[in-house]
């Protein structure tokens, strides 16, 4: 960051990190090991520049880029068989805003954004022969303005603004889509307030899951760019109402909000049953509220939340067309806090949540030879429910001043510090042997963590 004058400040960031896996199994009854490599790299470079050009008018110009690429090779059937799998991403963007006060008590806020993203994703299996390059790129010219607004006496806050996009994929599709949103916040008495929110979104890119049995046991998601047909525009819709008591000691907040998600893919959510090779299109909506408090001082600081979620799946194609989304957790808890003893900072925090949903084979007839390959026999999508899951974490971190400018924080934490084993993910697989394999997917153990920082 970098002060170029008292109404001019500009700021460079920067980050590049790679992350590497090398994977080999060997089974008994094979000559060679299977092998498997899993390479990702993130690149991403912004800057800012931001200018007051009179007392009621300023502007701020930024800009981005970024790039991942994802590199994976398998090789099996002692060493016959190499599949190779490339992601990768180029995004950038550009983006202008300006800021104009009307009055005293309104901001008008406009702007523009360009945003161009490029992905590409290459499939080569040797045997049997097959080869897949496909590459797209989205265009998105955005337009927003917003007006604020705050009272004399500061009760009444709020905006309300709009954003008008024009999203172009340049092989498929061209589209204009409307966002509006708002946010108003009245105090009704003396600390205590209301609140309203309101907005609509989109997004031309998502993630397909691989099935975790497709790679290294684990998951691996790649990165594809809204065709307007497989794949359309997702686009949300999401409002809350809240109640908020605030001093300086004391914060207490209920929410309740609905969002409502179309144009998803099963592909997008990570199926495990017998909707994952569908390729259906559908929605989500989920609905609940939040709960927090939090109490504090100079020394201390602690807070329970409480969240309950509601959230349902639809698509019309399948049977039922109504069930439990994946992500659908009904209760989460959290309870946490941390105090300051002179430059030594401690933390303890305990996290519970009712389990995930999942499908579960058929116990009558769990294996479908009607057809051909044979197939599991599943109940219906999302229909049981995995174990609850609790976790308590414990952190310290500790202040060294050196000098004015500049200081070192040392930190520990220890994850997890109860030991418990959690069952994150339970999915079924068929053998060549037409059994049926459980495969459990479990949380990490007591993970102690380290840290060391320096900030001037």
């Amino acid at each position: 960051m970098y002060e170029i004058n008292p109404y001019q400040k500009a700021s460079l960031s920067l980050i590049n990190m790679s992350n590497n896996l090398n994977y080999i199994e060997t089974a008994n009854d094979t000559l060679a090991p299977n092998r498997s490599n899993l390479n990702q790299d993130n690149f991403s470079i912004g800057g800012e520049l931001q200018r007051e050009w009179t007392d009621d008018f300023s502007s701020q110009l930024s800009f981005y880029y970024t790039q991942y690429d994802l590199d994976a090779l398998s090789i099996s059937n002692n060493e016959s068989q190499q599949l190779k799998q490339n992601n990768l991403v180029k995004e950038s963007n550009i983006k202008l805003t300006t800021y104009y006060k009307l009055g005293k008590h309104l901001n008008w806020m406009n702007g523009y954004e360009f945003t161009e993203t490029g992905i590409e994703n290459t499939t080569n299996v040797n045997q049997p022969p097959f080869a897949s390059n496909i590459k797209g790129v989205i265009r998105k010219h955005g337009l927003f303005s917003e007006i604020g607004y705050n009272s004399e006496d500061e009760k009444l806050t709020g905006f309300i603004g709009g954003r008008l996009n024009y999203i172009e994929n340049l092989d498929t599709f061209k589209e204009y889509i409307f966002e509006p949103r708002i946010n108003i916040s009245y105090e009704l008495l003396p600390n205590f307030k209301t609140e309203i929110l309101g907005e609509y979104k989109s997004q031309v890119t998502n993630q397909i899951i691989e099935l975790e049995q497709n790679f290294l046991g684990i998951e691996k998601r790649r990165w594809i760019l809204s065709d307007g047909d497989a794949l359309p525009i997702t686009k949300s819709k999401q409002g809350s109402i809240g109640f908020n008591y605030d001093t300086n000691k004391l914060y207490v907040g209920i929410d309740a909000f609905y969002k409502e998600v179309n144009g998803i893919n099963v592909y997008t959510q990570g199926f495990q049953n017998q909707n994952q090779f569908d390729g259906e299109i559908g929605s989500y909506a989920v609905k609940g509220a939040e709960f927090l408090i939090n109490t504090k001082n100079n020394d201390y600081s602690a807070w329970l939340s409480y969240t309950y979620n509601k959230n349902d799946y639809t698509f019309d194609v399948l049977v039922p067309t109504t069930f439990p989304n994946n992500l659908d957790v009904r209760h989460a808890i959290t309870l946490a806090g941390n105090y300051t003893v002179g430059d030594l900072k401690l933390g303890i925090g305990l996290n519970y949540k009712t389990g995930k949903p999942f499908t579960q084979p058929n116990d009558n007839a769990p294996i479908n030879e009607a057809v051909f390959p044979t197939e599991i026999n599943y109940e219906e999508p999302n229909s049981s429910r995995l174990p609850e899951y609790f976790r308590a974490d414990a952190s310290a971190n500790y202040t060294l001043y050196m000098g004015d400018k500049m200081n070192a924080i040392f930190g520990i934490s220890v994850l997890n510090f109860t030991n418990r084993e959690n069952t994150l993910n339970t999915y079924y697989r068929l053998q060549d042997d037409n059994t049926i394999e459980t495969i459990e997917r479990l949380s990490l153990g007591i993970t102690p963590n380290a840290s060391f920082r320096i900030q001037f």
